[in-house]
């Protein structure tokens, strides 16, 4: 397996955390490069590094194949809700940059 699509990545995050509302990003058309937005009740109570290492769990028998590189935002519904409409991709531009959420593009 050379290169992932968003919806097979979205089904194994729907492993680790089968109660979550999941949004993928192939950051750079690539298939090995991701912003991974989980969305869970379930993450109530937990620290951030507690959700991502739920996910991180399942996810590292794939990494650093055919997934190169995960970026996760792991938030409860009320979390979701007052977070803004960007995903953080680390390698543009040298420095970083926010890009718009792809499902968000779709909704205006």
């Amino acid at each position: 397996m050379s290169m992932v699509s968003t919806e097979w990545l979205e089904a194994e995050v729907l492993k680790a955390v089968p109660d979550a509302d999941v949004e993928v990003i192939d950051l750079h058309r690539s298939g090995d490069h991701f912003h991974v937005r989980i969305t869970s009740p379930s993450f109530e109570g937990m620290r951030p590094l507690q959700r991502q290492k739920q996910v991180l769990n399942h996810m590292k028998q794939f990494i650093p194949h055919p997934v190169h590189a995960i970026d996760l935002k792991c938030m409860t519904p009320e979390q979701a809700a007052v977070t803004g409409d960007t995903a953080f991709d680390p390698h543009a531009g040298g420095q970083g940059v926010h890009i718009r959420r792809i499902n968000r593009q779709k909704e205006e």
